[in-house]
């Protein structure tokens, strides 16, 4: 009996369709200045990612890993990878601003300052790393808290 494919309600085929609208009305608009060079840097950020930046993530993710499991602690290791990754997707998105590469064309299309986004890229990480780090110290609390609950084992 083959199988049935459900569909999801209006509400969802709905929202469905609105979010590919969106998307088509962003790419018509992404595309309607200078196509050639929002192709070119769409190829061109592919390629660094899928050559340059899934290695480098995969070695920095193995090192973690591997330094954790050496100090016996293992189960930390999302501690570390969360922020991290969050960190350093902000750090992807900010970085022609981080780096100055456009504060010109930024000033020019919104009026504003590029400066800060460094400072505020750094004040994130650190935000990002001391929570991980706050609720890991929770975690370790709840842990050592049941432990003393428990009742001891008679032998």
């Amino acid at each position: 009996m083959p199988r049935r494919v459900r569909l999801g309600s209006p509400f969802q085929l709905l929202l469905l369709a609105c979010s590919f609208a969106l998307a088509a009305y962003a790419g018509v608009r992404l595309f309607a200045g200078d196509w050639f060079g929002v192709a070119l840097w769409i190829a061109g950020a592919a390629l660094l990612h899928d050559l340059v930046l899934v290695p480098l993530y995969g070695l920095a993710d193995r090192l973690v890993v591997r330094g954790l499991g050496a100090a016996g602690r293992r189960g930390r290791t999302s501690y570390v990878r969360v922020p991290a990754a969050l960190s350093l997707l902000l750090l992807l998105v900010w970085f022609p601003l981080i780096s100055g590469m456009t504060a010109q064309s930024y000033r020019l299309a919104t009026g504003l300052s590029p400066d800060g986004f460094l400072a505020r890229w750094l004040l994130i990480t650190a935000v990002l790393f001391g929570g991980s780090a706050l609720l890991l110290a929770a975690r370790a609390f709840r842990v050592r808290r049941a432990a003393k609950q428990r009742p001891t084992a008679d032998h």
